[in-house]
């Protein structure tokens, strides 16, 4: 990733925490004025915005420092914790849901200022929905996991939303205040699958998960294009970390071949699989013809991968 890459990142996740604060506050105000639990549920998920902001923005400053003697291979996983954090933060705010509305399916009242109250939440929603889709690009373009959890956990609190909207429209044609906290429990609900999704995506990260099929595809094809002279190559194995993405495999030369021309090779192959994968972080091991490699005696003239 480069250096511009990285202020983008970094500008983006800065500008989530005003921006989300403001979102929360007229969620809050919506809330005020009708006194609508759910409507409550939804600014209470707002609060969990403001905070994975706020940590998002820390951790991803972090994750893009420079390796050093303590972190040879970077701190690109920081981003991964974000992710996890902020997906803990909305199985907190479901439960805090929760906790308001069960209460108010015993006793439900009537709102309070229902169309003034509809009309703040949906204002604060149609900016949620603008950020959602920036904060997913962004992510996706500069492999970031962080935004792209931020985003598509705003993605979630839109679709909430819109569930509240609607929900509330039909509580008050018919009448039944009880649909108010009905739908905040069906909100909450929608939260949790959420929050598990966020969670389980991360934990992916953390454990070294390989390159997506398609990113592997891309590399093996590069690799074959650029290895002529060598005899083959074989167990490729990559694993992503945040915007980085580790490459290792061997590559088998004639035994007879010079130290320079083996490297000339990896250079080669090296330019090739930066062009399909900017910013891959590559390490190849060379194999003479002959060499035994896991118990099995390499003679190739075809890449295996």
């Amino acid at each position: 990733m480069t250096a511009s890459d990285n202020r983008t990142v970094l500008r983006l996740a800065f500008w989530g925490i005003p921006l989300s604060l403001g979102v929360m506050g007229l969620k809050l105000l919506a809330w005020w004025v009708t006194g609508s639990v759910a409507l409550l549920s939804d600014g209470l998920e707002s609060v969990v915005n403001v905070v994975a902001a706020v940590i998002a923005y820390a951790m991803i400053g972090y994750a893009r420092k420079p390796a050093d003697a303590g972190h040879p291979f970077g701190h690109h996983k920081a981003e991964y914790f974000s992710a996890v954090i902020e997906g803990v933060l909305i199985v907190v705010a479901a439960l805090s849901i929760l906790w308001e509305a069960v209460p108010a399916m015993i006793a439900p009242s009537p709102l309070n200022a229902p169309a003034l109250g509809l009309a703040i939440n949906f204002a604060a929603g149609g900016v949620n929905a603008i950020w959602a889709y920036v904060l997913i690009r962004a992510g996706k373009a500069h492999r970031s996991p962080a935004l792209s959890a931020d985003g598509h956990h705003i993605l979630s609190d839109v679709v909430t939303s819109a569930g509240v909207l609607a929900g509330l429209v039909l509580a008050i044609a018919t009448g039944y205040a009880i649909l108010d906290p009905l739908l905040a429990v069906v909100v909450a609900g929608n939260i949790l699958f959420q929050g598990w999704k966020v969670i389980s995506r991360s934990i992916d990260g953390l454990m070294d998960k390989a390159a997506p099929a398609e990113e592997e595809e891309a590399i093996k094809q590069a690799i074959a294009a650029a290895a002529g002279g060598s005899l083959g190559v074989h167990d490729l194995k990559t694993r992503q970390a945040g915007p980085a993405t580790f490459v290792d495999f061997h590559m088998v030369v004639p035994e007879a071949m010079p130290v320079g021309d083996a490297h000339d090779i990896c250079d080669r192959i090296e330019d090739a699989i930066r062009a399909v994968h900017p910013g891959a972080r590559i390490a190849i091991h060379v194999e003479p013809e002959g060499e035994k490699a896991h118990g099995v005696r390499v003679k190739t003239t075809a890449s295996r991968l």
